[in-house]
């Protein structure tokens, strides 16, 4: 039997190691919940057993459900057929299992039949998921639909659908894109017209929304005519019916098993979720980071597979008379896929961390007004650092991802372009990555501004108050070589005050900034282990190499640069 949490040592190393007693404090309300419900612990080592045991679960539903039939379901795909979607028999298998598990209501509290385990935990599930069926994670992971109802819907929303959710009886869509408005989701056109009984009707189209198929979709729709910006926005929940039709589901080069569908809603009845104009600048903005969470952990799962497949088969294949892992320039990639899936793999269940102890710093002023005053501050600090870490998680673990799967198909040569080994359906799978639930060149946007503002020191500097790098000097002298570089290229940047270079230059900015928040986490994993001193060493050492190049350039003032881009783009050769 396979387990993909027992078997996969570095998880294990970050749950025996990570600090969840905040986390678990606030997601159980100060465990609230002890003896009104049989699950609910009645402390934080009794919080920290129930989330071991459910990984445990997942992590034997990904290595026997999941992985056996994840090939399979990639080759049949999801059908569409008479205007309805049809998943692959593998897909539908394992959610059966899954629900038979009750592992549908993960993040739900326990009133709503859920099991209420943090985001962290939900990330770690997520990743091994990925592992196992990319596309399936696009099914479990959704439960981002019902979390953002528990939090922003009414008490009657919430009973109504929640429960479901949890019972597997519906699953969820988020309904945001549309042809004409992709990344820019300001631009989304799809009406919504109030009616006199209170509820909405939805008039529009929606494209590439992942399972678009469910039952239960959050549609972000313009309820204030006349408005062309967010603020127009709104976001409604609509429970599928005739007034809703699929005209397709796309033909795509990976995730096959996820069907990506576009939507006709003709006057689709709807019911508003929390208040009006608040639908984008608010409601969908939390959703996305959530999703973009979510794509980060399946990032980390999807080149945890392409790893180990590549291993796998390079010490097994021979070649010259011994295994090609043997030879330098194969091991060499293989060292740097394991170093750059476990510099992943501490940035992801950072984030996932500060995301639990903001939302739980939300929800406790929610739950005791009393105790605004007192935790104010630590909302600004915690809504500040999940704006920087999210972008900067999703952005790295995508781009890591990409090249991990490349590098896979490599190792294994010609037979790595055949569908013999599942390299290439690594490498399809995760193509997508880094292009929904917003581009690299988005998360990019999102992270410039906590880089120009300080935030990142401000975490670093949490971090040098909370870790004892002492055993570590020689590795944390590297980081802080990072951090004098990241200060160095911000400080030229803010002096020079010009708009267009901050944003030509803003991809390498965030790349020393995300180095370095790296290099400062895998010193403090170093605190803890030998092994993570070799881990820590060599990621830094090729992050500081990165470093340089990057501050050359950004330094080099070479404005012209940018001006000869455009007349490369914009001109043609004159040929006579």
């Amino acid at each position: 039997m396979a387990n993909f949490y027992r078997d996969n040592k570095d998880i294990l190393f970050h749950m025996k190691n990570m600090d969840l007693s905040r986390v678990a404090e606030l997601r159980e309300d100060g465990f609230a919940d002890a003896g009104k419900f049989a699950d609910a612990p009645v402390d934080v080592a009794d919080a920290v057993d129930n989330y071991t045991r459910v990984l445990d679960i997942v992590g034997e539903l990904s290595g026997d459900i999941l992985d056996p039939r994840a090939r399979d379901v990639d080759e049949e795909g999801a059908h569409f057929a008479n205007g309805e979607v049809i998943y692959a028999k593998g897909t539908a298998e394992a959610f059966d299992r899954f629900v038979k598990a009750e592992m549908m209501g993960f993040t739900l509290p326990r009133r709503y039949d859920g099991i209420n385990m943090p985001k962290t935990i939900y990330t770690v599930a997520t990743e091994m998921v990925s592992r196992a069926d990319a596309s399936f994670m696009n099914i479990f992971g959704l439960q981002e639909i019902c979390d953002t109802i528990s939090k922003f819907g009414s008490e009657d929303q919430k009973q109504r659908y929640l429960p479901r959710f949890s019972s597997g009886e519906v699953m969820g869509a988020m309904d945001l894109t549309e042809p004409d408005a992709g990344s820019d989701l300001q631009a989304v056109m799809m009406k919504a017209t109030e009616r006199e009984d209170g509820l909405w009707e939805l008039n529009g189209s929606k494209r590439f929304i992942t399972n678009g198929c469910a039952a239960i979709g959050l549609v972000m729709a313009r309820s204030e005519a006349g408005t062309k910006d967010g603020r127009g926005i709104s976001l409604f929940i609509y429970e599928r019916d005739e007034d809703m039709k699929i005209r397709r589901i796309e033909h795509k080069l990976g995730i096959k098993g996820s069907p990506t569908c576009e939507l006709q809603f003709n006057n689709a009845k709807s019911e508003l979720l929390g208040k009006r104009k608040m639908g984008l600048i608010k409601y969908t903005m939390s959703l996305m980071n959530g999703a973009r969470l979510a794509v980060a952990a399946q990032s980390v799962g999807i080149a945890e597979a392409a790893y180990r497949k590549a291993n796998q088969y390079a010490t097994e294949r021979e070649q010259f008379k011994k295994p090609i892992r043997q030879f330098a320039a194969v091991y060499e990639m293989l060292t740097n896929m394991k170093v750059d899936i476990e510099a992943g793999r501490t940035l992801l269940y950072e984030t996932a961390r500060v995301v639990d102890i903001k939302e739980g710093v939300e929800d406790a002023i929610e739950y005791h007004p009393e105790r605004k005053k007192e935790l104010k501050d630590d909302l600004a600090y915690y809504t500040k650092l999940a704006a920087l870490l999210t972008p900067i998680a999703k952005w790295y673990n995508a781009e890591m991802v990409n090249k991990v799967t490349y590098d896979g198909i490599q190792i294994h040569g010609g037979v790595g372009f055949t569908t013999e080994f599942d390299a290439e359906r690594h490498y399809r799978d995760a193509r997508i990555t880094n292009i929904y639930e917003g581009t690299t060149q988005l998360q990019v946007v999102a992270a410039i501004g906590g880089v120009i503002g300080g935030v990142v020191n401000s975490l670093i500097g949490d971090y040098e108050e909370r870790y004892d790098y002492s055993g570590v000097a020689e590795l944390h002298n590297g980081a802080k070589v990072l951090l004098a570089k990241m200060d160095e290229a911000v400080a030229y940047i803010k002096e020079k005050g010009d708009k267009e270079y901050q944003e030509y230059h803003s991809g390498r900015l965030v790349g020393i900034a995300t180095d370095t928040i790296i290099s400062y986490l895998l010193c403090a994993d170093a605190t803890k282990s030998d092994r993570k001193k070799k881990i820590a060493d060599l990621f830094i050492a090729k992050a500081i190499h990165r470093s340089d190049s990057a501050l050359q350039q950004i330094k080099s003032d070479e404005t012209h640069v940018i001006a000869m881009h455009k007349d490369i783009l914009d001109a043609d050769e004159v040929v006579e």
